[in-house]
């Protein structure tokens, strides 16, 4: 069976992320990041090279788990959580990423910290449970 260029888009974003993130595999890093990259969020320096020094300097025990994947032509969504970041509290992340030429071209996030479900005003988790199909 055939996947779709949504489908495609995903499985790029998400093994990009497993490569740098968790193996940090700066090699592979260059492969899938465009020497061109845009970044958007306010906790990273601009470009590929603020995104790899920035991972460079977290613990290592740093670890991306993704919880949703969604994607809509070359652009993908990614709900996860960044662990081990070296703060009291887990980042629970909505990422935004563009592909362009076949690499990650641009990006946005939203960040916010984890609730455990103890501590949420809805008695819900902030990541962790299932999403529904």
């Amino acid at each position: 069976m055939t996947q779709t260029i949504e489908e495609n888009n995903q499985a790029f974003v998400l093994e990009a992320f497993e490569k740098l993130f968790n193996k940090r595999d700066y090699v592979a890093g260059e492969r899938f990041w465009s020497s061109n990259y845009i970044q958007h969020g306010a906790h990273i320096s601009p470009g590929r090279e603020g995104l790899f020094n920035m991972i460079k300097g977290l613990p290592d025990d740093f670890r991306y788990e993704n919880g949703l994947a969604v994607a809509n032509g070359d652009y993908v969504l990614l709900h996860g959580r960044f662990s081990g970041i070296g703060l009291p509290a887990n980042w629970i992340v909505a990422d935004i990423v563009r592909l362009e030429n076949g690499k990650l071209a641009e990006h946005w996030d939203v960040i916010q910290d984890e609730a455990k479900k103890e501590a949420s005003s809805s008695g819900l988790p902030i990541f962790g449970d299932k999403f529904p199909d």
